[in-house]
């Protein structure tokens, strides 16, 4: 397989949306159980079609926008074989000019270590996507330090999940997923002891906005991605740190196919005089400070 190289014109380009899920294959195999797929379907009230990766690079190029890309490896807690990070490297680098994979290691795997190794130097993934609740660990954990110290040691992002979360939302005991696993201030020990990491907490991170605000403060190797939520229903504190404190450090993201970058950019007024940011911030959230972070842009201090 072709190792992934960016390509990407970033004056071409108006958006980078950090926050994109693979969840069907070229083999029509699916990232989550059936039960699970149709839960998160009604919770977002989407249908329960899901796009393949061409599919989404099309779409993102349509709309002139980037996308990083990935699945969710969470096959020791849910019983789900992933779907395979080296294709979607593989299906960024046939797409390179609009996507930028993450790759995604089940920390319980014997060999994660290895695997994010390979991803990154092998098939150039630029970071790792973590969800704490749906892979069933505590991201605090010394256990999974050396998961961390080869992600450090590779120069690519952590993107981990925080807040609630849709998946399981309705089914008996929410699936036995726990959602305190997803609490942002789990990582604040992560980005202390591995100062060099970028993390990446996801989404706002309810109910637990104030945490990962006061993380964010704290640890300039943090940064906070808004996908997942309308910005109609951001939390108000976010909405202020964004647009002054942590300009440069917050991102754009959808949770697309969930939440589609259109519906985002409408609920948040992009395009209009008094939109949800400051026309001064906006450039930074929706795609500078994301070609930052990724480096596809020299990057002095990427916590500054």
């Amino acid at each position: 397989m072709a190792r992934y190289e960016p390509a990407i014109d970033l004056e071409s380009i108006r958006a980078i949306d950090v926050h994109v899920h693979i969840e069907v294959d070229d083999h029509g195999h699916t990232s989550l159980p059936p039960d699970l797929a149709e839960a998160a379907s009604r919770y977002f009230a989407v249908g329960a079609g899901r796009p393949d990766l061409d599919s989404v690079a099309a779409y993102y190029r349509e709309r002139r926008m980037a996308a990083v890309v990935f699945t969710v490896d969470a096959e020791a807690q849910l019983g789900q074989p992933p779907l395979s990070s080296e294709e979607i490297a593989a299906g960024a680098a046939r797409n390179n000019d609009v996507l930028i994979p993450f790759g995604s290691v089940d920390p319980h795997r014997p060999d994660a270590v290895d695997r994010v190794r390979r991803l990154a130097e092998d098939h150039g993934v630029r970071g790792f996507k973590f969800h704490p609740t749906v892979q069933g660990f505590d991201p605090s954990d010394e256990r999974w330090h050396p998961i961390y110290a080869a992600l450090q040691e590779a120069g690519v992002v952590a993107l981990f999940h925080t807040g609630q979360t849709g998946i399981g939302a309705g089914l008996p005991g929410g699936r036995g997923l726990r959602l305190a696993l997803s609490n942002p201030m789990l990582l604040d020990g992560v980005a202390a002891d591995f100062p060099d990491l970028q993390i990446v907490m996801a989404h706002p991170s309810v109910p637990w906005q104030d945490e990962a605000l006061a993380v964010a403060t704290h640890k300039h190797n943090t940064w906070i991605d808004l996908s997942g939520w309308s910005p109609k229903y951001f939390p108000e504190s976010l909405v202020r740190a964004a647009n002054s404190y942590l300009k440069t450090r917050v991102l754009f993201g959808s949770d697309f196919p969930l939440l589609t970058p259109d519906r985002w950019m409408a609920d948040a007024r992009v395009d209009e005089e008094a939109g949800l940011f400051k026309s001064e911030v906006l450039p930074g959230i929706v795609k500078d400070n994301a070609a930052r972070l990724l480096q596809l842009l020299p990057s002095p201090g990427l916590g500054d």
